[in-house]
């Protein structure tokens, strides 16, 4: 293999790296802007519950519930 020859390998070499390295990260970012919105909706079903329930006991006090 010639210099030149193995310049190239190198080169491919480093590129192909580089892309997984960048392929990891564009995962890792992903995952990152996942979870905010899981938690969100999360979040927006807890409240959602505690307004059915507080709902339910204002019913259930003022007897129109039945």
């Amino acid at each position: 293999m010639d210099s030149s020859q193995n310049m190239s390998y190198q080169a491919g070499q480093t590129k192909g790296q580089a892309q997984q390295k960048g392929n990891q990260m564009m995962d890792k970012a992903s995952n990152a802007a996942q979870s905010p919105k899981e938690s969100m909706q999360e979040a927006g079903q807890q409240m959602k519950a505690k307004a059915q329930d507080a709902a339910d006991a204002v019913k259930n006090a003022t007897g129109t519930n039945k």
